[in-house]
Order: C-alpha cells, then sequence, then structure tokens
C-alpha cells in the first residue's frame, strides 16, 4: 500500500462528531497497514470543537491540530494543512461524518495504479435534493463545461493527492473546489471514482444557497486564469468589443425610437442608459478580475498565507502565531 499519508481534516463547529471520525479514519488506515497522521484545522469553531480535538491529541500522537484566530472558511484550511502536512501523500475529507474514512484505502490504490489525484464522486448524495443537490449539479456541470475537466462533483472534499501537485497551489477565496483544475494544468493524471456518502447525524451544514454567488466569481477568475492569463488583452479586447457594440446598439435604438416614434424620454433613456451600463459592466468586471491578479500575485511573491494561527498542538510552525505561548 502507497504511504505514508496526511490526512487533511478542516474542523468548523463539529463538535460531537470528531471523535467518532478519528476512530473511524484509526480502523480504516490501521486494517490497510497505512502508515498515516491526521491534521485537524480548527477553522474559528466556537462550539466544543477544540476541547474534543485537544483530547483527540492527547490519546494518539499521530494527530495534530492547527487552531485559527477566527473562521476563514474550508479553502484556508486546506491551505494550511497543505502547508503542514508531513508525508508525501494527502488525504482531505469534511469532518462532519458524511464522508466515509473507508474509502481511502480504495483511493490510495489507485495511485499505486498511476494516478495523481484521486477525486470522490458522492453518487448517492444523502443531502437535501431542491437546497444542496439540484444546484450543485448545475454547478458542476458549469464547472466542467468552463474548465474542460470533465468531473462529476467537484464539491466533495474527500480527495487523495501526491503532494507534489498542490505545493504552491495559490488557495483563497472558495477556490478549493477548483483543485482538481489547477493540478491538471500542472500534468497531474486526475480521476473520480464514487465514494459513500452518509447523512449528517450531528450539527448543521455550513454550506447553503449564499455561497453560489462566490463559486460563480471564483469559476470566472478560474476560467480567466486558464485561457486568459498569458494574454489578458484577449480577454479585455472581447470585453471592450462587447462594450462598444452594446453602447453602439442603445444609440442605434435610440435612432430608430426617435425616427418612428413620439417617444422621447425612451431616446433619452437609450440614449444614455446604454453606453452608460455597458461602461458600467466592462469597468466592474475589469476591475475584479485584475484585483483576483493582484490578490494572487501578493500571495505568491510573498509566500504569505491567508489565514492566522491561534495555536498549534503536536506541531511544530514557523508561521506566524497569535498567542506563541498556546502552542503544546
Amino acid at each position: 500500500m502507497t504511504g505514508p499519508l496526511s490526512v487533511i481534516v478542516p474542523v468548523y463547529n463539529e463538535a460531537g462528531n470528531l471523535r467518532p471520525l478519528h476512530d473511524a479514519l484509526v480502523s480504516a488506515l490501521d486494517a490497510a497497514q497505512v502508515e498515516f497522521e491526521v491534521l485537524y484545522v480548527d477553522d474559528g469553531s466556537s462550539d466544543g470543537s477544540p476541547e474534543e480535538l485537544r483530547g483527540i491529541v492527547a490519546a494518539d500522537p499521530r494527530a495534530r491540530v492547527i487552531r485559527f484566530v477566527r473562521n476563514y472558511g474550508q479553502t484556508a484550511a486546506l491551505s494550511a494543512g497543505f502547508r503542514h502536512a508531513r508525508h508525501p501523500l494527502l488525504a482531505t475529507m469534511d469532518a462532519d461524518l458524511q464522508n466515509d474514512p473507508a474509502d481511502i484505502p480504495e483511493m490510495l490504490k489507485l495511485l499505486d495504479q498511476g494516478h495523481d489525484v484521486v477525486c470522490g464522486w458522492r453518487a448517492d448524495r444523502k443531502d437535501a435534493a431542491l437546497s444542496r443537490r439540484l444546484p450543485s449539479w448545475f454547478a458542476n456541470r458549469l464547472i466542467a463545461w468552463l474548465s474542460r475537466v470533465d468531473l462529476h462533483d467537484y464539491g466533495c472534499t474527500l480527495r487523495v493527492y501526491r503532494r507534489e501537485y498542490v505545493k504552491g497551489v495559490p488557495l483563497y477565496g472558495e477556490m478549493h473546489r477548483f483543485i482538481p483544475i489547477y493540478v491538471t494544468w500542472a500534468g497531474a493524471k486526475v480521476v473520480e471514482v464514487p465514494v459513500r456518502h452518509h447523512a449528517r447525524v450531528r450539527g448543521v451544514s455550513k454550506y447553503g444557497l449564499s455561497r453560489v454567488p462566490k463559486v460563480l466569481l471564483d469559476l470566472t477568475t478560474v476560467k480567466f486564469l486558464r485561457d486568459f492569463y498569458v494574454t489578458p488583452i484577449y480577454f479585455f479586447g472581447w470585453a471592450g468589443f462587447a462594450g462598444l457594440i452594446l453602447g453602439g446598439a442603445a444609440w442605434l435604438g435610440a435612432g430608430v425610437v426617435y425616427l418612428a416614434l413620439d417617444a422621447p424620454l425612451v431616446v433619452l433613456a437609450l440614449a444614455l442608459l446604454g453606453p452608460i451600463l455597458a461602461l458600467f459592466g466592462v469597468i466592474e468586471i475589469t476591475l475584479g478580475i485584475i484585483a483576483e491578479v493582484l490578490i494572487r500575485m501578493h500571495y505568491d511573491i510573498r509566500d504569505k498565507a491567508p489565514y492566522r494561527i491561534r495555536s498549534v498542538w503536536n506541531l511544530e510552525t514557523a508561521e506566524e502565531v497569535v498567542s506563541p505561548g498556546e502552542a503544546v
């Protein structure tokens, strides 16, 4: 069996789930004779999760914990896990007991067969149909179409990676779901396999329809970085042409209405609103993408992490720690 393995688990208010999860991980990986560590990243939990994690660390030296000063999101938690994992193989999964640790050994076997990244696919997903599964289906189809990386389930956290392919991947915002796209650009061989998915029994989901706009905006950025990062003039040029066409159409419409109808207010509205709205749209999209590129450069050049650590348990880190005296 390939190994050793670092299992990275983002945690946010999952008290009651962590001990059963750790026991299931130990049972599955010990049975498969995999050398491993489990790196829990507490993303600013406000329930009993830190206390539960402290007990796990005290009982099992293979467990390690990073605690953030506040909630930064799943992408930042995974980024911290990638940075501090000690082993050449990485697995990621959720802490809510919906992913099944028993799938990890089978996914590792696919690495032995020559793949570099193995992505889980929740083929029989145990979530609400309207609020979770249907929006997810549309999002997955859209992402696959725009990225040309054909996966069924971009939202499944259960994945296994060769470390070299995620090292240096820029992670911020909601970008964690697009990691398969980034590693494909790096030449990784990606495969997707069906995995088990269980209904949530404790706690509440942290994800809902409010994330849809964030995901769509991040997808726009990924599309830009994939197709236009080296030649941005093509993107801005087409956007400029679109603005000119819309502005010209508005002016043409104003002329037609002026000649054919006695509607001076409509003429005035078309003459003003068309160019203004077209220009506003172009400016907004352009500023948004420029800002994304600048923030990417900020993190890449300075090697600055998009989070701050409160304390670490059973872990040595050279990164900034707000309260070094809390490290145990």
